[in-house]
């Protein structure tokens, strides 16, 4: 049951909060294995916080928006009394988190309740989630693929049916990624406007929290819970909150609506461009627009989060090195010995592409890219042929994402309801990015509705496992 059914259904007395949790756990307990999606379960926690929830309704007090529905986060987010494990074994031997993260403590001040932590690439480093320690997350389509990463254990969670809502984090696509893989919603909200409180980060002028959903109503409902000021949080700007559950159904007019070329429109598989394309014509978007500066942004932001997670991780790679993935210790390193002037260029670069963007805007509300160069590939697989060339695989799943998140713009992206007329590999899900200027995730939410009426955009189901 999806976020808004089961808290309507909770308030209405025709589910209870507590009868909502234990067959979370229990949907838990049967599927998660199999897709190894949970790192962490707090069954006793849980079952609390829906006897509070329970107890609310039967005093007559508000339960709140979210009113006894499950989600779980991925496990860079600070749970009270669990251990914060970022991906690592490194951090297996911290203490236990004193409190909530601000964004867990929102979703619980809405009546959401928390279920557990979820699996992700090792300290959010990687577009696919093959963790060393921890196993894989596989994509709940065909297990035998990946799920997308760093968050690959929330979204494979929420495509699962486990649970209807879960944060990930997004530095260089790691909501957006796994979102189009696992064929569900996902949002990467403007910097600076989630706080980032009690979440274990990576690249610290990349870094952003987000929600995932299988349907554009309950990402809302998230989004606007999670909305409030924290002072814990430097880059967070203190704004006022601006729900988008209300403008769900305004619909598109007045929106202008362009696609974007150049390097938006390369560099990856036929399929993504069919995906784009699709959406573009239900939106009757005819207009096409170029970032010149995309494609070296995108090697600006690897220089930029590379150097940013190196120099939080030295003293653990001084000390540490063998406990690491090799594959992690090696990124590490090598943005370790990056020369200055290089991540002064990226700098530079980034600031002139954040101009060029912001001029865009002036000529259109809301672009339209592919989200991945392709649907999921078998865990494993380390390189794929594109345009005729063998390319890394894991690198290549940021070609669209990584330069939107250099500037810090609000994206969305929306899995295809049909992901077989893009001609992607049996079918498997495949997403579309919607991107907007600064603070104006409510054209986003716009646009994502208009496509679910329309039965363009729509998670597509798993099969029964």
């Amino acid at each position: 049951m999806k976020a808004a059914a089961t808290a309507a259904a909770i308030r209405a007395g025709r589910l209870s909060a507590a009868e909502a949790v234990e067959r979370t756990l229990d949907a838990i307990a049967a599927r998660s294995p199999a897709i190894n999606a949970f790192t962490a379960v707090i069954a006793d926690r849980a079952r609390a916080d829906a006897k509070a929830v329970d107890a609310a309704i039967a005093a007559d007090r508000s339960p709140g928006p979210l009113a006894g529905v499950p989600f779980a986060v991925k496990n860079l987010f600070d749970l009270e009394g669990v251990t914060t494990l970022a991906g690592s074994v490194i951090e297996k031997g911290a203490p236990p988190a004193s409190r909530d993260a601000f964004l867990v403590r929102q979703l619980r001040a809405a009546g959401a309740i928390c279920v557990g932590a979820l699996n992700m690439d090792e300290y959010a480093f990687g577009f696919t989630t093959e963790n060393t320690h921890y196993g894989p997350a596989r994509n709940p389509h065909d297990t035998t693929r990946i799920a997308g990463g760093s968050s690959g254990g929330s979204a494979a969670a929420v495509a699962a049916g486990l649970v209807p809502l879960s944060l990930g984090s997004d530095t260089n696509g790691s909501i957006r990624v796994p979102a189009s893989l696992c064929g569900i919603f996902g949002l990467k909200p403007t910097y600076g406007r989630l706080s980032r409180q009690g979440a274990y980060l990576f690249a610290a002028s990349f870094d952003h929290v987000g929600p995932f959903a299988r349907d554009v109503a309950d990402l809302a409902l998230a989004y606007d819970a999670l909305q409030g000021s924290d002072t814990d949080d430097p880059v967070q700007q203190r704004r006022a909150k601006e729900p988008v559950m209300p403008r769900l159904s305004v619909g598109t007019k007045g929106l202008r609506i362009a696609t974007l070329g150049g390097h938006f429109a390369a560099n990856g598989l036929p399929e993504c461009f069919a995906a784009a394309e699709i959406v573009a014509r239900a939106l009757d978007a005819t207009a096409r627009v170029e970032l010149p500066l995309a494609a070296q942004v995108r090697a600006a932001a690897v220089i930029i989060t590379m150097a940013e997670g190196a120099n939080l991780h030295l003293p653990d790679l001084r000390t540490r090195p063998d406990d690491f993935d090799p594959m992690t210790r090696d990124r590490f390193l090598a943005g370790a010995l990056l020369p200055a002037h290089w991540l002064a260029q990226a700098q530079r670069l980034r600031a002139a592409f954040r101009e060029q963007a912001l001029a865009l805007f002036e000529e259109a509300d809301v672009l339209i890219t592919p989200a991945t160069p392709f649907a999921a590939t078998p865990i494993g697989q380390d390189m794929i042929e594109i345009d005729g060339a063998a390319i890394p695989l894991r690198p290549a799943l940021g070609a669209f994402s990584q330069p939107i998140s250099a500037i810090g713009l609000p994206a969305m992206v929306v899995p295809l309801a049909d992901p077989a007329a893009a001609g992607t590999t049996n079918g498997l899900p495949i997403g579309v990015q919607l991107i907007a200027a600064p603070w104006r995730e409510d054209h986003l939410f716009r646009v994502a509705a208009a496509l679910e009426r329309a039965g363009v955009v729509a998670s597509p189901s798993p099969p029964e496992r």
